[in-house]
């Protein structure tokens, strides 16, 4: 009997939750899966602030500490 493959997942720690990801995920994807528009976003990986230039090819690990946080404008 064969067993169906399951992709690798990590788990990291996003504004305080436990989280569950695909292993290899960049911070855009890891973003754009929540939701978040990238342009009005400031993110903290392990206490280091992310460039937005790098969110395409910044690669997260097992049990990084992310910080996200998000713009809202208002008048």
């Amino acid at each position: 009997m064969s067993r169906a493959k399951t992709a690798p997942t990590i788990e990291v720690v996003a504004n305080g939750e436990l989280r569950t990801i695909p292993d290899g995920l960049t911070v855009a994807e890891f973003l754009a899966g929540l939701e978040l528009d990238s342009d009005v976003v400031v993110v903290e990986r392990n206490g280091e602030i992310v460039p937005r230039s790098r969110f395409g090819e910044l690669r997260l690990e097992a049990d990084d500490r992310l910080e996200i946080v998000h713009f809202v404008g208002g008048g």
